[in-house]
């Protein structure tokens, strides 16, 4: 269960999650082991009529390392180069670590993306520099937000809110060319796209309630980008 916790709060697809699971519960001699795991919760029982045990999961972001980290674990415990002990205090370790980036790396990363997005959709050189600054800045106002605010739809309307204000001031001043490209670049980094892919892939592997929630997660926090933009061009 700690396994699969560390995957679904590091975003994780559902079924990878329950297969990661299955493998460890087989490995440690629990042939009838069950598993169903939602993006909120999960559940576990070492056997038919056995306890159930439940999990809740509150926090999720994007941690691909910790996933690799929990896969090179289960794989190792599937081959028996580990004890049971020994597979709890490494999970331990990976649980507890900070393995994402620092914000000020982010930040860039999401600068420079914003920037090569403009120029990728059709924008020319001196769209460039004004979609690096506002995906950047966008980026900082959505990490802000979301540490002051937990609902994540706000944090991305809000962030959007300021691609779009900035975009319009920096043609305003002639420092650019394309508004459309400008804005464009700067919103890329914060569109769902893993979300919409774990959506599409859990659906494809028949899990549909985790397929639809993801979905629909990820319908509104496009929405909610869509909304701080146009809100900007209302007024």
């Amino acid at each position: 269960m700690l396994a699969g916790k560390i995957m679904l709060e590091s975003g994780a697809e559902t079924y990878r999650v329950e297969n990661t699971m299955n493998r460890i519960a087989a490995a440690f001699g629990l042939d009838n082991a069950q598993s169903y795991a939602t993006p909120t919760g999960i559940n576990f029982s070492a056997d038919f009529a056995d306890v159930t045990n439940f999990t809740r999961i509150e926090n999720r972001s994007t941690d691909l390392h910790k996933i690799a980290e929990v896969n090179s674990i289960s794989r190792d415990i599937t081959a028996g180069n580990v004890t049971i002990n020994q597979a709890l205090a490494r999970l331990n370790n990976v649980d507890k670590k900070q393995l994402t980036f620092p914000y000020w790396v982010q930040i860039m990363a999401a600068a420079f993306v914003s920037g090569s997005f403009s120029f990728m959709f059709g924008g020319d050189w001196p769209d460039f520099i004004p979609a690096f600054l506002a995906g950047g800045i966008g980026y900082a106002v959505m990490l802000g937000a979301a540490r002051l605010i937990e609902i994540n739809f706000i944090a991305h309307f809000v962030a959007s809110l300021f691609i779009g204000l900035l975009s319009m001031l920096f043609i305003a001043t002639d420092f650019g060319m394309h508004l459309d490209k400008i804005i464009i670049g700067a919103v890329m980094p914060l569109v769902p796209g893993l979300h919409i892919t774990n959506a599409v892939r859990d659906l494809m592997a028949g899990h549909l309630v985790a397929g639809v929630s993801k979905g629909v997660e990820s319908v509104l926090t496009a929405f909610a980008i869509g909304a701080g933009i146009a809100v900007v061009f209302a007024f």
